[in-house]
């Protein structure tokens, strides 16, 4: 149905796009450098889905949740249609911004894609995420770290050369 919906011209629900429905500016300002039409949100909810793809307001995620929110928390073992809207042809490289909770669904909804991926990461130990290249992003912050690497990388901070 939301597919569907995405393809009219109207929005009479008024929906927001992804990218929109995130309250840090991360975001915005990775939309505003790359192009909405080359930023993809990896949802707990919706899979991996186009920047501008209108979506409903959704509250759910791999992080931690206070347990009486547990509603909210989706692990990796229960099934979703996720969508992949990252065209399987796609070769641009692929930059990735998040926690390590989103690392197996990022990994298995573009183990098909054979373009070149970056991962940045901060814990002490990298993932095993073989096919991609690790880097870790040196920061004290813990929680919401990937907004500050998303930062970094839209100012020019960090680099996403793929060696």
């Amino acid at each position: 149905m939301l597919l569907a919906y995405n393809r009219k011209p109207e929005n009479p629900l008024r929906l927001l796009p992804a990218w929109q429905l995130y309250n840090d500016p991360a975001y915005g300002r990775l939309a505003g450098k790359c192009g909405v039409g080359n930023v993809y949100v990896l949802s707990a909810g919706w899979g991996l889905i186009r920047a501008d793809f209108l979506t409903p307001d959704y509250d759910i995620t791999f992080s931690y949740v206070k347990p009486e929110d547990r509603y909210k928390r989706r692990s990796m073992a229960e099934s979703y249609d996720d969508f992949c809207m990252l065209p399987l042809d796609a070769r641009a490289p692929i930059v990735f911004f998040g926690c390590k909770g989103y690392l197996p669904l990022f990994e298995s909804l573009t183990s098909s894609i054979r373009a070149p991926k970056t991962v940045f990461f901060n814990s002490a130990a990298a993932p095993e995420m073989p096919g991609h290249v690790l880097k870790r992003f040196d920061t004290r912050r813990r929680t919401n770290w990937h907004y500050e690497c998303a930062a970094a990388f839209v100012d020019g901070r960090i680099s996403v050369d793929q060696s």
